[in-house]
């Protein structure tokens, strides 16, 4: 725990964290999300609330949301997917509006980094406190938890899947566009990451010994998030060119995953475990959003009309809770439940809108 803490001031430290980057605006709601011992949060892509919601489309994933609880209003921040990711574990999209490398910055000239030569480039590295120093804080546990990952701790930009040769090496199954974790300075120089940035296989490990953390970050391969893959050699319903196919495979794969969650002994003890089904951004380019969105930033301006899923094992049953909410409403009830009362970035922002999650919880 000492070790746990002298880390996080040292990343913090060294990543030159500005002042204020996490505030306080404890409200009555944000006091009745209760603590919980395990929050799971599964991130798929690219989908609009209406295809997913429907029981002839994505079966497990609606029935979750009738017998558990749904935000019927909840939305991305901004299109493509990485800056999601970031939105949700550090507050802000801080200025990213692409899907280039983690490590991208401006006038670099590398493959991962396509939009590097434009004006107003935002570096692809947040230097800010993130979720997972915010736990440690408190002596909590996280991990990310990414399928296809090549090894723990890969600090590789795409990889591909063993079961499925590619002659072309193109097929992206793991994509750290998705990881969000990676786009923050500390978890790229954390001596720990390995131990904090997994693939499935630690997935599997951690549930079989009833081991897994307080927070995780739950990321399928790109044909089974929903996003898809245009290739050769591919899985079935994995091809980008087939959105039905896709939604359900991804739904099964949802489906087998909570089912898995549910089996734990920690799922069925006495302390309060959440499992959170959300998506990255809604299909297409539309830009509904709320909640601290500014439409006139490029990095900010919604992400679309996207589901999410509530599910716990002692909590409401049933809700379906019109109240708007977005990546920044997830991050601030997050915060809630391991009793955090400083927000990070546009979880703080109560007077814009963003408010916890507490209906579902």
């Amino acid at each position: 725990m000492l070790r746990q803490l002298l880390w996080t001031i040292a990343a913090v430290a060294a990543v030159g964290a500005p002042a204020g980057a996490w505030s306080q605006t404890v409200t009555q709601a944000d006091r009745a999300v209760p603590k919980y011992a395990h929050v799971i949060v599964i991130v798929e892509e690219n989908k609009n609330y209406a295809q997913i919601m429907d029981p002839a489309t994505a079966p497990r994933i609606a029935g979750l949301a009738a017998k558990y609880g749904e935000a019927t209003q909840f939305f991305g921040e901004v299109h493509p997917s990485e800056a999601n990711y970031v939105a949700l574990l550090g507050g802000d999209t801080f200025g990213i509006h692409d899907d280039d490398g983690f490590y991208c910055h401006a006038g670099m000239t590398d493959p991962a980094c396509h939009g590097a030569a434009a004006e107003g480039y935002a570096d692809h590295t947040a230097t800010t406190e993130h979720l997972g120093h915010q736990l440690e804080a408190v002596g909590r546990t996280w991990k990310g938890y990414y399928e296809n990952l090549p090894s723990a701790g890969s600090l590789a930009v795409t990889a591909g899947d063993p079961a499925y040769p590619d002659p072309t090496g193109k097929n992206a199954y793991y994509a750290s566009k998705h990881s969000g974790f990676l786009n923050f300075a500390s978890v790229q120089h954390d001596p720990r990451r390995a131990e904090h940035i997994v693939g499935f296989d630690q997935l599997g490990a951690d549930l079989a010994s009833n081991r897994l953390p307080s927070f995780a970050l739950v990321v399928p391969n790109q044909c089974n998030e929903m996003h898809g893959i245009h290739g050769p050699n591919l899985p079935p319903g994995c091809d980008s060119a087939d959105p039905e196919a896709l939604i359900r495979r991804g739904d099964r794969v949802v489906g087998d995953l909570v089912d898995k969650i549910q089996a734990t002994a920690a799922w069925r003890s006495g302390d309060n475990f959440a499992i959170v089904i959300t998506f990255d951004e809604g299909a297409g380019k539309t830009r509904e959003g709320c909640c601290a969105v500014t439409p006139e930033a490029p990095s900010n301006f919604g992400g679309g009309h996207i589901p999410t899923i509530v599910i716990t094992n002692h909590g409401p049953r049933g809700v379906r809770d019109d109240t708007a909410y977005n990546h920044y409403s997830l991050l601030r009830t997050v915060e809630d439940a391991f009793g955090i009362s400083q927000y990070l970035g546009h979880a703080a922002d109560t007077d814009k809108g963003v408010v916890p999650m507490v209906k579902l919880f």
